[in-house]
């Protein structure tokens, strides 16, 4: 979360026009250093993929995408966009609750703007799941 008395980076915009999103934010206004985050799946230090459900390798990507971030200064609410890659749709929704409250225990309720894509398989073949992200934090890049 973000520090008290920080600046604001990102401004998350939801027109009462459009349909009230749930665990997304339809736009992102975003000044300051913008951070391309790759894409991370369930991969642990040693190189293999962790997690038999949908739901922990969901935890255990969206961990190694917040520790990349943090790595450049970033914080979980500097998010301003997130792209999900899955290889089963049915599975991910299916599971959406349990991976809504990984999201919030990790993250909180502040929601990016957000896509799900599902696609035929991910560069480790043991991987269900992939989150890339933009960042875009208010400070300059550490030294």
């Amino acid at each position: 979360m973000r520090k008290e008395g920080s600046a604001i980076s990102v401004e998350r915009i939801n027109p009462a026009s459009l349909a009230s999103p749930k665990g997304f934010s339809h736009a992102v206004r975003a000044s300051g250093t913008t951070v391309f985050l790759a894409g991370q799946t369930a991969m642990d230090q040693s190189g293999r993929i962790v997690g038999d459900t949908v739901t922990e390798q969901f935890a255990q990507a969206l961990e190694n995408l917040l520790e990349a971030l943090a790595a450049t200064g970033g914080a979980p609410d500097d998010l301003a966009s997130m792209t999900i890659f899955t290889t089963d749709m049915d599975d991910y929704q299916a599971h959406a609750r349990e991976i809504g409250a990984v999201w919030r225990r990790r993250v909180g309720t502040s929601y990016p703007a957000m896509a799900g894509i599902g696609v035929a398989r991910l560069w480790d073949p043991q991987a269900v799941v992939e989150l890339q992200a933009i960042a875009v934090l208010n400070t300059s890049p550490p030294q």
